[in-house]
């Protein structure tokens, strides 16, 4: 699967075995920028287009040269509500002869949450799960395999920063701004959660999360996907002043932010702390599975059909191919 995001688009190839995880064989990252690129009118500029363009084609191309059947290509929110999407998605497949498709914010909670079930399995009881990505954040709530509740909110990291932290490092008054915003719009649905009963565990995913967690204290990535990696709300209380003060270079220093989202860490800690507090949720772990594994997982159990909004693409029947293994390409 690639998944054409809005810092990166993310090629990972999964080798799919009969009980076995999906756990990738070979993973590249491609920058696109899609966060920095946008244009007053919501639309992505030439540059960010021509970037998003290069990225899907080194990828594509890689998964050419690793022999990969099907890929699944699709675009999240930062193409998907962008002013000039119809644009830029005809200048991908005329750049590289795949056409992203899209997943909407309720399809990838969906899908993020089956994968965060499989992890954790059926005595994790009533879940929640919070995710923020660069333009939507979703939050899923339920008690068996598919969720009870899927709710999509424009609360990304990248959104809130292009709207209302355009100064760096952002301004008392912007923040005031942004930390009203943010309450409004999750308190609607800390209402509606109150009707769902309390749950037995509560589950982030998504870089945002897991750079709060590493600056936190939680291991880092290199000791692998098993280690227990957990983030209270105090940690993010505290992070969220010492993030704000300090322009976005010093932030890229910090261990966990990479320099692609050092601008937009800001929002996301803060979208992160009111979700927490208006939820009353002291702690979450953050689980290594989000929406590629959602993907892999549906494709593998289900065939993906009735559930999965997606239609590979079929490099096997590329001119460029030879007679070869199958396996599934995945990406986030």
């Amino acid at each position: 699967m690639l998944d054409i995001g809005s810092n990166s688009a993310q090629l990972q190839v999964v080798d799919i075995v009969a009980g076995g995880p999906p756990l990738p064989a070979y993973a590249v990252k491609e920058p696109t920028l899609l966060a920095e690129s946008f244009t007053p009118d919501g639309a992505i500029d030439p540059a960010g287009v021509r970037r998003a363009v290069g990225a899907v084609d080194r990828a594509v191309a890689e998964a050419r040269r690793l022999d990969v059947d099907q890929l699944y290509v699709f675009a999240t929110s930062a193409i998907r509500d962008a002013a000039n999407r119809d644009e830029v998605v005809a200048r991908i497949e005329d750049g590289t002869g795949v056409r992203p498709q899209f997943l909407s914010g309720e399809d990838e909670a969906r899908l993020t949450y089956l994968a965060v079930r499989r992890w954790y399995g059926w005595s994790a009881g009533r879940l929640l799960v919070l995710d923020i990505g660069g333009g939507s954040m979703e939050i899923v709530h339920g008690t068996g395999l598919l969720p009870d509740l899927v709710v999509s909110l424009p609360l990304g990291a990248g959104r809130l920063t292009r709207r209302f932290l355009p100064d760096d490092p952002p301004t008392a008054k912007q923040l005031r701004r942004l930390r009203r915003h943010v309450q409004d719009e999750i308190g609607e649905i800390a209402d509606r959660m109150a009707w769902e009963g309390v749950p037995n565990q509560v589950v982030a995913t998504s870089k945002t999360f897991k750079q709060l967690a590493r600056l936190a204290g939680a291991p880092p990535q290199r000791h692998g996907p098993f280690v227990r990696r957990c983030l209270t709300v105090d940690d993010v209380a505290r992070w969220v002043p010492r993030l704000a003060r300090i322009p976005m270079a010093e932030r890229a220093d910090l261990r966990g932010v990479s320099r692609s989202r050092a601008r937009q860490v800001v929002a996301g800690a803060m979208v992160a702390h009111a979700a927490m507090s208006q939820f009353k949720v002291p702690s979450v772990e953050v689980c290594p599975w989000a929406l590629r594994e959602g993907v892999v997982l549906c494709h593998a159990v289900w065939d993906a059909r009735g559930f999965l909004p997606l239609q590979p693409v079929s490099l096997a029947e590329q001119p460029w191919r030879y007679d070869i293994p199958r396996q599934l390409v995945a990406g986030a």
